[in-house]
């Protein structure tokens, strides 16, 4: 059983009220679309048997229309040799191929009646799935927002972001520990005879440009 049942339910569905309603409205529009593509199929199925008939009966009605004319042809023939009861009879016989036609054509309006309704309801249920589709996508658009924001707060405050984090001061505690421990290894190290040599040019380096810096700043305020 569909959720629409004929055409009429279709044309006056409510389908913001439905989404509403529905705990999966991606699913649910799914199904409605489905539901009047199908109702669309048939009802075009329907119209083409009407269209098909209507061109049969046409037909017929031809085929009757020109043996009234026979039956005419005949029963001048018959009166033309004064055979009144010959020509009674062959006007009896294009009365009934007559009254045949006129049947096939009150038929044929009322099949003119019921395609006229089909191409109504054609028109109202394309109008309908052009809405349905534009809800489709409205409603894969707002859930594809709605999941991205989803994802995006999961990333900056889930539980993986806090383990990441966690991780990283891990890592970071390990650097501070491998770092302390080659600090560590070079307190009570005895400097080589290089190295104290190296430390005394540099300490004779910063000595003499302190002397200048004294001498220029001695200069400057004698000149003052």
């Amino acid at each position: 059983m569909g959720i629409f049942s004929r055409t009429r339910d279709i044309v006056a569905a409510n389908f913001a009220d439905l989404l509403e309603k529905a705990e999966d409205p991606a699913k649910m529009i799914r199904m409605i679309i489905l539901e009047m593509e199908e109702t669309l199929v048939e009802v075009r199925a329907s119209a083409a048997r009407t269209i098909a008939d209507q061109k049969e009966m046409r037909r017929h009605i031809m085929k009757l229309e020109q043996l009234q004319a026979n039956w005419t042809e005949k029963a001048e023939l018959a009166l033309s040799k004064d055979r009144e009861d010959l020509a009674k009879a062959a006007l009896v016989e294009k009365q009934k191929a007559a009254d045949m036609a006129d049947q096939l054509k009150a038929e044929v309006q009322v099949l003119d009646d019921a395609l006229r309704a089909s191409e109504e309801d054609i028109a109202k249920l394309q109008k309908k799935l052009t809405e349905a589709r534009t809800k489709q996508a409205n409603v894969q658009t707002r859930l594809e927002s709605a999941n991205n924001r989803f994802r995006l707060r999961e990333m900056y405050a889930g539980p993986k972001t806090h383990e990441a984090f966690s991780r990283f001061d891990v890592l970071e505690r390990r650097v501070d520990d491998a770092e302390g421990r080659a600090e560590a290894l070079g307190l009570g190290v005895q400097k080589t005879l290089e190295e104290e040599i190296a430390e005394l040019r540099q300490s004779d380096k910063v000595d003499a440009e302190l002397a200048a810096l004294k001498a220029r700043m001695n200069n400057r305020n004698q000149e003052g």
